[in-house]
């Protein structure tokens, strides 16, 4: 077999549907980019059409296809139709990203209760949500499907400044693992890709010059990520032929912080 068949056999999406929730935002956008350019067809998912447009010329020049859908993942109802609605155009799903997120700097006293359940209700609940209603349509259908959820450095180890965040992430984390267990039978995978310090538009107004001193002081490679560095990671958990064996892992893209302490 030639290379590029053997990589096309091991990482190709080609008739594949990927659903990218949170895929008009910079991360979820350039996974989004890598799952097209391997033959996915791509739904970006979100609120914002202009952001989408933009996401999806670059798609686009990079030989892509796809297309955008809003919904609200606090609202089941408008999950269930992003469902239907994906299904009708492209007659099924097959990968599903769950990336949307948000966080704040607040000092823990300084927390409202309304800070913290919305930040719990975007990050953790909404996965909760999502899964539900993509997981029900997964296993009537009796799809091999692969569910990636977004998590966090703050998910394995508590970080500073980002107290809600860092407790929604490790919760999901520790609901990607139960739903691999329970969701192996159907050959549904569920993994959690664990991005390390890629500066993003719900970070920056946490990376003062201190902090990033700190960070890169703690990182072996001596540099933030890129978001085309996820692209790898992304095919492997998609790819139900490279990735068919990997279900319920953390898989860690960070440069090598989390290697070490000190």
């Amino acid at each position: 077999m030639q290379t590029a068949a053997f990589f096309k056999e091991l990482f190709g999406l080609e008739g594949q549907t990927a659903v990218v929730i949170g895929g008009t935002g910079e991360l979820c956008g350039c996974m989004a980019k890598g799952l097209a350019h391997a033959g996915a067809e791509v739904v970006l998912v979100g609120r914002i059409r202009e952001k989408a447009e933009r996401k999806l010329k670059e798609i686009a020049e990079f030989g892509g296809k796809g297309y955008f859908l809003s919904a609200d993942v606090t609202s089941r109802d408008s999950l269930q139709e992003l469902v239907d609605q994906v299904v009708e155009r492209s007659g099924r799903v097959d990968i599903l990203v769950n990336g949307a997120g948000i966080n704040a700097p607040t000092p823990f006293l300084e927390i409202e209760e309304e800070e913290f359940q919305r930040i719990i209700d975007t990050n953790l609940t909404a996965v909760f949500r999502t899964c539900q209603v993509f997981g029900k349509y997964f296993i009537n259908e009796g799809i091999p499907a692969s569910i990636i959820n977004l998590g966090s450095m703050s998910g394995l180890i508590p970080l500073s400044r980002v107290f809600t965040y860092s407790a929604s992430k490790a919760a999901v984390h520790n609901l990607s693992k139960n739903l691999a267990r329970e969701w192996a039978e159907y050959s549904i995978r569920v993994n959690t890709l664990v991005p390390g310090f890629f500066p993003a538009e719900q970070n920056r107004k946490v990376l003062d010059e201190s902090r990033v001193l700190d960070i890169l002081r703690q990182t072996p490679m001596s540099r933030f990520g890129s978001p085309d560095d996820l692209i790898g990671a992304t095919l492997l958990l998609a790819s139900n032929t490279a990735g068919a064996f990997i279900t319920g892992t953390e898989l860690v893209v960070d440069g090598g912080f989390n290697a070490m302490k000190i």
